[in-house]
Formats: C-alpha cells, structure tokens, sequence
C-alpha cells in the first residue's frame, strides 16, 4: 500500500496550501486570508492554517469517510441533514 505524504506550503499569491509531496498539481486544500488578516496573523498565518487543516480532518474522519465519494476531483457528501 503507497503511504501519501503531504505538506502545508506558502504558495507564490501568500495563500497557505496542502498538497501531495511529490507532485506539483493543484493543492487540495487552499487558504486564503484577507489583507486585515494577514496583517493581523502576520507569520503565525501558518500555524492558523494548520490548525484549520487539522479541525477539517478531524470533521472529515468523525463524520466517516465512507459518507462522502470523489466526483471529478470535488467531494460530494452521500448523507442528508434534516
């Protein structure tokens, strides 16, 4: 079984990403902050993207990945929430 490695990169427009190691294609994770934010966060804006990465695997493996499936590279959820 190939074990996927990732990493949180400072991408060239200042926005946080998660990508594959070894391959240059789109992230699948990207983070954004406005300029207030920024100028707020300053060099901690990377550790608050880490942390928002960690919540979201964190949902992702609470809620099963089982409920969700890939359709042309985006996540569609399978449940319903009433």
């Amino acid at each position: 079984m190939a074990i996927s490695l990732f990493e949180i990169v400072i991408l060239p427009d200042g926005d946080v990403a998660l990508q594959h190691t070894d391959e240059e294609d789109a992230p699948l994770i990207r983070i954004s902050f406005s300029g207030e934010a920024k100028a707020f966060l300053q060099e901690a804006k990377v550790d608050v993207a880490k942390a928002m990465i960690d919540a979201g695997i964190e949902v992702f493996e609470e809620l099963g990945a089982d409920n969700f499936q890939m359709e042309e590279g985006t996540m569609i959820k399978n449940r319903v929430l009433h």
